[in-house]
């Protein structure tokens, strides 16, 4: 097995569950995603072993890889860990000082999200904003841990925007923010981040039918 085949089948099957083509409940099987590869198993194996560590499958020996079902409050879980990682994160760069704040706020200004037009691709543009936020604290651990929280939330409800008036909307708090960090005003970005979050929360379990 070529660690490219692992990666390949990897990938193929992390990118229809955060979609939701694979549905919670669906069973998997090693065959028919070798199949669809043009692989053999073993990397499909790795890959179900892999997906298996983060949480999105439950492997059954010589019956497949079952799709977890998302479970009700996930969503609530998930936005409440993503709230404390970025908050962190701004606090670490208020720590700085306001230099630190200034450009950290102009950088984030400068990304796609935070523009006076909606992003062909809100969702990968809103999750770059944010990654932007949490790296700027220089913890590479809890940027990776980062990472994985908006997979889940990616995977909770695939269209979290839902309507040109909330993708507005977000479009239009990321540029709060950012221009707050550009006055080196913490306590407001701050605030303004816990809005953003909790309003991001609420059109996440309005579009899943989840209990937050």
């Amino acid at each position: 097995m070529t660690p490219a085949a692992a990666d390949r089948a990897y990938e193929h099957v992390r990118e229809r569950l955060l979609s939701g083509d694979y549905l919670g409940g669906e069973l998997l099987t090693e065959g028919e995603i070798a199949t669809a590869l043009d692989l053999s198993r073993t990397p499909v194996r790795e890959a179900f072993l892999r997906l298996q560590a983060e949480g999105f499958l439950r492997l059954y020996p010589k019956r497949g890889a079952l799709v977890v079902p998302v479970r009700p409050g996930e969503a609530r879980h998930v936005m409440e860990a993503r709230l404390l990682l970025e908050r962190h994160a701004l606090d670490t760069v208020a720590a700085e000082g306001p230099e630190a704040l200034r450009r950290l706020g102009e950088a984030l200004a400068s990304e796609p999200a935070a523009g006076d037009t909606i992003p062909p691709d809100l969702h990968t543009a809103d999750r770059a904003f944010h990654v932007h936020l949490v790296k700027a604290a220089g913890n590479p651990v809890l940027a990776d841990m980062y990472e994985s929280l908006r997979d889940r939330q990616l995977r909770i409800a695939a269209v979290a925007t839902g309507t040109k008036e909330r993708a507005e909307h977000v479009t239009a708090q990321h540029r709060a923010i950012a221009a707050a960090l550009a006055k080196a005003d913490a306590a407001t970005a701050r605030s303004l981040l816990h809005t953003h979050i909790n309003q991001t929360l609420r059109a996440l379990t309005d579009r899943t039918d989840l209990t937050p």
